[in-house]
This record gives structure tokens, C-alpha cells and sequence, in this order.
């Protein structure tokens, strides 16, 4: 996997030449592992943060945590790891000062995602003139994704419909939300366990699901991203599941949304949900390359208003190695779609303290339209 991180490498350093930028520091994680393949557990609220550093010149660097210079050896492509120690010198301060003695020209870094501290550091240590915003670059580069990540794609789609599969078949009357919750984890944990070891065996990859999943029932579906609780379904509660901040599968990011209804299901409740789910279909239909960012927005936004309803928020976004990425589907976005890109394709109606009707799922634009990488039905379904 080492060169299709190198080859991102080689596309930053062909921008860091066009905008005649000496170097490239990436602090925020998702760009580290983008461009170096290492991802750890300790960061900025740790009081650890790790730094890329990528040189017009082709060299690289690595700062992290002395801690975890071993695991950062064995998965970046990088030779140069440079550890620091807690409470020994300034820490991570004193490698990156050591860089920036080098350095004459201007330096890229990401704004508005670089940690306070760090972006303090160079500002007390640089002239202002030498700092140079790279995040739209950044998001260039990351906007169109290769055949091999649109394979990796595909296959974290495979472990988010395997959580919402069972996630659906653990859904009764008497259920507590949160062992709704631990079926969807256990399901996307074995389905990526099956997936990484057909490949590699001995991949460092984790397909261990975590973090805190979104799911809510009963009038809570209103709130829209309320966690499980100990509440015990009840008939005719809707269930809401999204997986957007837990579906991550080799650091991709997915969108993902499903509800199911438990034993019936009301006429209100019914219609509601149908027209998120109109919305979402007319979205996902109007995605190819050529359109606008936006226009996919007001095709939803046609049907919702059409049935006496309004967004409250946008129809989409892009997302990959982060959950919100470049562009968004939403009014004043008017980026052109290209073949390549991905987005979480949201249908959504909110009824305040009564009701959330909700379906999301992952879209990659193709030469001749989209494919679905989450396809599982969507139909008003009582279980």
C-alpha cells in the first residue's frame, strides 16, 4: 500500500512547486494518514500531536510521540520518524524548530485544522508573510478518489449494510437501544474482520467498529443524532440508526442512514418517511458529472416542498479519509461533480418533538451517473 501513498505524496509536492512553497506541515489526522499512512491514539488533547512534514524537494519527515515511533515505523512509507518525549525539552517544539531553522521559503499548513498550539508555535517563530493557507489544495487533492479507493469505498459500504442489516434483525418490542447498538458493532467488526483477512492476515488495520453510534427511537428521532440509551423499544416506535461517525473502515468515512418501525406504523409516520425517502431518490438520481454541487440539493428540495415540507439542512456531502470533505450538497455550492467523487446522499424531514424521518447512504459519481456503495432496501419497513 506504500505507493498509493507515495503517489499522493508526489501529487502534494507537484502543487508545493506550482504555489512555490517550500513545505508542506500537516497536523490535522486525517492528513497525516493521507499523504504517510500512519494513524495513532495520541493527539492534541493528549498534548501529543503528530506532524507531517512533506518538502518540495521530496524529503519527509514524521513528528509523534516517542511512544509510538515503533507503530509509526512499521506503517509509513517515511524513513525520517522523529520521536519526542514528554516533559524532556520543548517535545514535539524542538523538532519542529529543528525543521524550521532549515527552511527559508514559505510554509502550507491547514488553518482552520491545525491545532491552536501548533499554529501559535509558528506564528511566534515564523513572519506572517511565510504562512500560507494549502487547505483548499488539500481538499483538491482529496476531492476525486482512485480506483483503489473507490474499492475501499465499496468494501467499507459492505461493513456499514452489515451493521444496518443487523442492527434491523435486533430491533423488538423490549429491546434496549444501546443492544441494538452493540449487534451493529459486532456485525461491521466481523464483516471488516473478514475482509482484511482475506487480504493481509497480518495488516495493523483494526476491524474493531467504535466510537459512539447515533441511534434513536420513539419521538427522539426528532433530535436527529440523540446516542442509545437504556429506553426499551416500544410498538410502534420508530428506529432510527446513522453510522456516519462510526461506519469507518481503513480510515474511510461513510454515510449511512436507515429506520425501521416496530410492529406498525402510523399514516402520518408513513407518509413523512416516504417523502425522505422521494427526496433522497431524486438527489441520487440528478448525481453525474456535470452537475452543480447545489443542483442536487434543489431536487431534493423540490419534492420536500412539494409536499408541504422544507430542508433544514443539506442534501449531502462529500466525505472519504474525513466526514466532511469537499463539496457539499447544499445552495450556494457550485462546484462541478466529477467521476470519482463520494458523498453521504441524506433524505430528511424533521418534525419538531414528534418525529425524524431519515435515509443516507454512500454515492460515488461514475462516468455515466452514480452507484451506490451502501445499496440496501430503503422502503417504509415494520419489523
Amino acid at each position: 500500500m506504500s505507493d498509493l501513498f507515495s503517489e499522493r505524496t508526489a501529487r502534494l509536492i507537484g502543487q508545493l512547486e506550482d504555489q512555490d512553497l517550500e513545505l508542506a506541515l500537516l497536523a490535522h489526522p486525517d492528513s497525516v494518514y493521507y499523504f504517510t499512512a500512519h494513524w495513532g491514539d495520541l493527539g492534541v488533547e493528549f498534548g501529543r500531536p503528530t506532524l507531517a512534514i512533506i518538502s518540495r524537494s521530496g524529503d519527509a519527515a514524521l513528528i509523534t510521540a516517542e511512544m509510538e515511533t515503533e507503530m509509526a515505523r512499521s506503517l509509513t512509507w517515511i524513513d525520517d520518524v522523529r520521536g519526542y518525549a514528554d516533559g524532556v525539552g520543548g517535545e514535539w517544539r524542538d523538532l519542529l524548530l529543528d525543521v524550521l531553522n532549515l527552511t527559508k521559503g514559505k510554509i502550507g499548513f491547514e488553518r482552520f485544522h491545525c491545532p491552536p498550539a501548533v499554529t501559535e508555535f509558528l506564528r511566534a517563530h515564523l513572519d506572517a508573510s511565510r504562512l500560507v493557507d494549502l487547505s483548499e489544495t488539500l481538499s483538491s487533492l482529496r476531492m476525486i478518489k482512485s480506483p483503489r479507493e473507490l474499492d475501499q469505498v465499496r468494501q467499507a459500504g459492505q461493513v456499514a449494510v452489515a451493521m444496518g442489516d443487523a442492527g434491523k434483525n435486533a430491533i423488538a418490542e423490549g429491546v434496549p437501544e444501546y443492544e441494538v447498538c452493540l449487534a451493529c458493532m459486532n456485525a461491521g467488526t466481523r464483516k471488516a474482520a473478514e475482509i482484511i483477512a482475506a487480504e493481509n492476515p497480518e495488516s495493523t488495520m483494526t476491524p474493531v467498529i467504535h466510537n459512539l453510534q447515533v441511534l434513536n427511537s420513539a419521538h427522539f428521532t426528532s433530535m436527529t443524532h440523540r446516542h442509545p440509551t437504556v429506553r426499551r423499544l416500544k410498538r410502534g416506535d420508530p428506529v432510527y440508526m446513522c453510522f456516519c461517525c462510526i461506519a469507518h473502515f481503513k480510515q474511510l468515512k461513510l454515510g449511512y442512514d436507515r429506520e425501521y418501525f416496530v410492529g406498525e406504523v402510523s399514516d402520518r409516520q408513513a407518509q413523512v418517511y416516504e417523502v425522505a425517502v422521494q427526496a433522497q431518490r431524486a438527489a441520487v438520481k440528478a448525481i453525474r458529472p456535470g452537475t452543480t454541487a447545489e443542483e442536487i440539493h434543489f431536487e431534493a428540495l423540490e419534492v420536500y416542498r412539494s409536499h408541504g415540507f422544507d430542508s433544514a439542512y443539506r442534501t449531502g456531502r462529500a466525505i472519504g479519509y474525513s466526514s466532511l470533505e469537499k463539496p457539499e450538497l447544499k445552495a450556494g455550492d457550485t462546484t462541478v461533480l466529477e467521476a470519482g467523487m463520494v458523498f453521504a446522499v441524506d433524505g430528511g424531514i424533521t418534525l419538531p418533538g414528534e418525529f425524524g424521518a431519515r435515509v443516507g447512504d454512500t454515492v460515488i459519481v461514475t462516468e455515466g451517473g452514480s452507484e451506490c456503495a451502501t445499496e440496501y432496501p430503503r422502503g417504509l419497513t415494520v419489523v
